[in-house]
């Protein structure tokens, strides 16, 4: 309660010190998080995003869909067929409330660091907002000579304006990226073991 009430102030004061604030300069600020939050975001797909398990498309695709429903998913598009999985899910699914806050905590002070040099001292209150995003997870399965390839693509969607008045980023904080990421494959490999014992 006492944290509920504490970032409620926090975006409070912020939205009222952001009235002193330009357009320009805050589509400035989160311009530049974009970009160094999206290098970061490249850098950990690049590293996490894309694993090679030893089953067929079908049992991996199936685990998968299963794995991201236990997390709170919810199927926005698919084509078994060819491999295809999109989900969503309010923010900061698939994350709990508890592991954002410790992943966002690692990252605000780069965030905030990055919006002072362009709105000043106000950075300082501005939280990470997951009110009013959706997390958005697609999920390709491609058939390759060892067995099955998995890649997935995490971005944020708004559903509902900040209630801070900055404009939106278009990227997760990068620990919470690699926290979602390590949860997905550690659920995922979970139910392919599932999968294949039920079809062998």
């Amino acid at each position: 309660m006492a944290r509920a009430a504490a970032l409620a102030l926090a975006v409070g004061t912020a939205a009222l010190l952001l009235g002193c604030v330009s357009d320009e300069q805050k589509r400035a600020a989160i311009n530049e998080v974009n970009d160094e939050f999206r290098i970061d975001y490249e850098r950990i797909l690049a590293e996490q995003g894309t694993r090679i398990y030893r089953a067929n498309t079908d049992e991996a695709f199936a685990a998968m869909r299963s794995a991201l429903a236990r997390l709170g998913m919810q199927v926005g598009d698919q084509s078994p067929r060819m491999g295809y999985l999109n989900v969503f899910a309010a923010a900061p699914r698939p994350l709990s409330i508890e592991e954002w806050r410790a992943a966002a905590t690692k990252d605000l002070p780069k965030f905030r660091a990055i919006l002072e040099k362009h709105i000043g001292f106000i950075a300082w209150f501005i939280p990470f907002e997951p009110e009013g995003l959706e997390i958005v997870i697609n999920v390709t399965t491609l058939k390759v000579q060892s067995g099955a390839e998995l890649a997935l693509t995490m971005r944020m969607r708004e559903v509902a304006p900040p209630k801070s008045g900055m404009p939106r980023r278009e990227y997760a904080p990068p620990t919470a990226v690699r926290t979602g990421l390590d949860k997905i494959w550690k659920e995922f490999e979970a139910e392919l073991r599932s999968v294949q014992n039920r079809t062998r």
